[in-house]
């Protein structure tokens, strides 16, 4: 078993060496040491991209595992972890080719007056619904994931869209920074590798 100490180490780094690790191991079990549960999703979610097998349990104090199976250790049931871990995660890591991506980085609209900022923000969001073709992947960052929480005047719109297919993911280290973490009202958390990596395969970003 191969092993990583990510303790004390800020997103997204505990997912960019855990990938690299699985990229780089034939077949075998890795397993990741982390302190934080936000740091356990986002490997886990990580897993679920790759489809591969991934157990989690917590060790201590700040102390979590995440092991991952890969190759002949995952021989038995393979085909079934596979079809599990798409029918939780169906869309790549990488934004699908020929696909726009959303990136909201607050929850106001341009700058000068935040009233203001927020209607026009409102607006945005449900005019993306109303796109004859709608983005892959919608990305919300610092106050960005405001709007994809309890309370939001964009939430159901958010929702309309997730319901159609697009995804809406949050970066967990803003709605941990914000106190949201347990707020999210739609869509998945996820870490600055993927937002990076969702930005960097699509066809076009559009910003608000």
């Amino acid at each position: 078993m191969e092993q990583i100490d990510a303790r004390g180490q800020a997103c997204p780094l505990p997912v960019v060496r855990a990938k690299k690790a699985l990229t780089a191991m034939g077949e075998g079990t890795l397993e990741v040491l982390v302190d934080n549960e936000t740091a356990v999703h986002n490997l886990e979610a990580l897993a679920k991209t790759l489809k591969l097998s991934a157990t989690s349990d917590e060790r201590g104090e700040a102390e979590f595992a995440v092991t991952f199976a890969k190759g002949a250790a995952v021989a038995a049931g393979a085909e079934a972890d596979g079809a599990e871990a798409a029918e939780a995660c169906p869309a790549a890591t990488a934004a699908p080719a020929g696909s726009d991506v959303v990136v909201i980085a607050s929850e106001f609209m341009g700058s000068g007056d935040d009233e203001l900022g927020a209607v026009l923000m409102k607006g945005f969001v449900f005019a993306l619904t109303q796109l004859d073709e709608l983005p892959a992947t919608v990305l919300l960052y610092n106050g960005g994931v405001k709007l994809a929480c309890a309370g939001s005047a964009s939430l159901d719109d958010l929702k309309a869209l997730a319901e159609a297919g697009v995804e809406i993911m949050s970066c967990g280290t803003c709605l941990n920074h914000y106190g949201l973490a347990d707020q999210l009202g739609v869509g998945e958390v996820t870490n600055m590798y993927v937002i990076v990596e969702k930005q960097a395969n699509a066809r076009g970003i559009i910003r608000p």
